[in-house]
């Protein structure tokens, strides 16, 4: 592991200052899929490795936006995250998840939360039925 100066050493440090009891309490920092899929233009982020996506790739279309950068990737292609929209960091164990919202609220992202559940809980909303009232609401809607 590289090791490397911190350019803004207290940038952590007001991070954390931020995270109170009322910041976790409140939950402000995750979103469940249900609420992801309601979100118009939400954006996925999956910071899984490319061995876990070969394993299991994971799809909302036409829900939510894809983007698959591994954890380790981030901090060379954070320009590919969108700033002005909702996104939603995933992985398979909600460690990296972590890391990375943190990276990322740093990085000047309001926008951020961490996607809670778990794999069941994302397959729970590809059954049919959920489905299918998701897409025949987004009909309705002009």
């Amino acid at each position: 592991m590289a090791t490397r100066s911190v350019h803004q050493p207290d940038a952590f440090g007001d991070f954390l200052r931020d995270l109170t009891f009322d910041f976790f309490g409140s939950g402000r920092h995750k979103i469940s899929i249900e609420q992801l899929l309601a979100e118009p233009d939400a954006v996925l982020l999956d910071v899984r490795s490319p061995e876990e996506v070969q394993a299991l790739a994971l799809q909302f279309s036409p829900d939510v936006t894809m983007l698959h950068i591994p954890t380790d990737d981030i901090p060379n292609r954070v320009g590919e995250i969108p700033k002005d929209r909702l996104v939603a960091v995933f992985c398979s164990a909600g460690t990296r998840s972590a890391i990375v919202y943190a990276y990322l609220r740093i990085m000047g992202f309001d926008r951020v939360r961490i996607l809670a559940g778990s794999y069941s809980d994302i397959m729970e909303q590809a059954k049919p039925g959920k489905l299918w009232k998701r897409l025949n609401a987004r009909r309705k809607t002009p």
